[in-house]
């Protein structure tokens, strides 16, 4: 009985370390003082912290200052980076085949 608690306690301490690489790295980019009023507190990136990501905040009027978490508080404008890559899949929705009868 101890060698199967062990057994299940090794395997719950592992699953961490392998659900750690499907995790997402969004993050956001401070606006700094100057920006438009829609990007004036933060600019919403997902995936890795590129030049391109960047450059989209900058184009949506973000002058980019340094990065952070993004906050969750309802008092900050933040704008959200556009996805470049058209094969990339922003969402997806699972549709049910109509009821026959």
């Amino acid at each position: 009985m101890k060698s199967l608690l062990a057994f299940a306690l090794f395997s719950l301490s592992l699953l961490p370390v392998f659900s750690v690489s499907s995790a997402r790295a969004d993050g956001c980019y401070i606006c700094g003082s100057g920006s438009a009023p829609a990007c004036k507190d933060y600019c919403r990136y997902s995936g890795s912290d590129t030049f391109a990501a960047r450059k989209t905040c900058e184009n949506r009027g973000c002058k980019v200052s340094g990065t952070a978490s993004c906050p969750t508080a309802v008092n900050y404008k933040v704008c959200m980076s556009s996805v470049d890559e058209s094969g990339k899949t922003v969402a997806s929705v699972m549709q049910c085949p109509a009821p026959r009868g």
